[in-house]
């Protein structure tokens, strides 16, 4: 009988075994929604548009950009938090999922217990631009037009405590300069406001401005990146420029909902690499002004978590109220 029932456990251990082999090796069988907080044309989009047919054409199945805009990203966040673990519905976003905690004082969802990382995609240093005929032409001049008449310099954000936000609030301390943050719903909005020199200057992605960069429409005083942009080798770091200490990384990375099973993370993991690797994309990047950058899930986990904690002392010595 003993020998029966050891038989028996033994079987069902390798059936297990089996069916997990199987349902990792048939995934995916059926369209991955991918949703973006972001509205369509934004860097975020971009960005997953960019790797998502390539993704598709490698697993044998669409992945279909569902843009959810809003709220600075957190009603697609909610959206992926809530939806089932199973690895056909995923998220692409920016690293403006590390500011809400510190930007919202109430959220539907729990940062960091309700999503899985997956990977980082892309870090894409922020421009800082503005229009000619502001006839302000060096970061050191911009800092001194905003020390001469405090209060009266503002700037763009892609939204209240979005990464853009961020970006220009740690320059803003890091400069020791007085300047006001004029909101909008995203990139395409504060760049025409730029463009049209209603609002002082923007931290804008780079793929957003790059074609009114090269045209003279706008210019680059520095990048907000630790290092230059491929894209644009000749314009400074704002730290090179005199600003040390105002570095922001901008990214963009792919997560799932928290109880997706590890194997489905680990192949889109691997999958989002193989993308990055391809010509096509490696291409695509380099005119959007993106450097591909990947982790393992379980190191951009940890990466997400320490970058929570250093947007919240941000966000405190900046001064902002969270929204409520």
């Amino acid at each position: 009988m003993k020998l029966n029932r050891r038989a028996g456990l033994l079987a069902c251990i390798a059936l297990t075994a089996t069916f997990g082999a199987v349902a990792e090796t048939s995934y995916p069988t059926k369209p991955i929604r991918v949703i973006v907080p972001f509205a369509a044309g934004s860097t975020t989009d971009i960005i997953a548009r960019a790797i998502a047919d390539k993704m598709g054409a490698s697993m044998g199945q669409t992945l279909v950009i569902d843009n959810r805009g809003g709220a600075s990203g957190t009603i697609g966040q909610q959206a992926v938090a809530t939806a089932a673990p199973d690895g056909y519905t995923i998220m692409i976003h920016s690293s403006s999922h590390t500011v809400s905690p510190s930007t919202f004082s109430k959220l539907p969802f729990d940062t960091v217990g309700d999503f899985a990382g997956v990977t980082p995609i892309s870090t894409l240093p922020n421009a800082l631009v503005i229009s000619p005929t502001k006839n302000i032409k060096t970061l050191k001049e911009l800092v001194a037009a905003a020390k001469a008449k405090p209060g009266t310099i503002n700037y763009a954000s892609a939204g209240q405590g979005s990464a853009t936000h961020l970006n220009a609030e740690k320059f803003k301390l890091a400069a020791k300069i007085d300047a006001t943050n004029i909101p909008f719903k995203g990139s395409a909005e504060a760049v025409t406001e730029v463009l049209a020199g209603r609002v002082d200057y923007y931290f804008s992605p780079i793929a957003p401005v790059i074609g009114q960069i090269k045209e003279g429409q706008l210019l680059a005083l520095a990048v907000g990146s630790p290092k230059r942009a491929a894209a644009l080798p000749d314009v400074p770091t704002t730290a090179e420029a005199g600003v040390p200490g105002s570095e922001f990384n901008f990214w963009i990375g792919m997560m799932a909902p928290a109880k997706t099973p590890r194997d489905i993370v680990n192949k889109l993991h691997d999958e989002v690499a193989k993308a990055l690797a391809s010509p096509e994309v490696k291409e695509r990047f380099l005119k959007l002004g993106a450097d591909a950058w990947t982790l393992k899930p379980e190191q951009f986990d940890a990466y997400i978590k320490d970058e929570i904690a250093s947007n919240a002392s941000l966000v405190k010595a900046a001064g902002l109220s969270p929204t409520p």
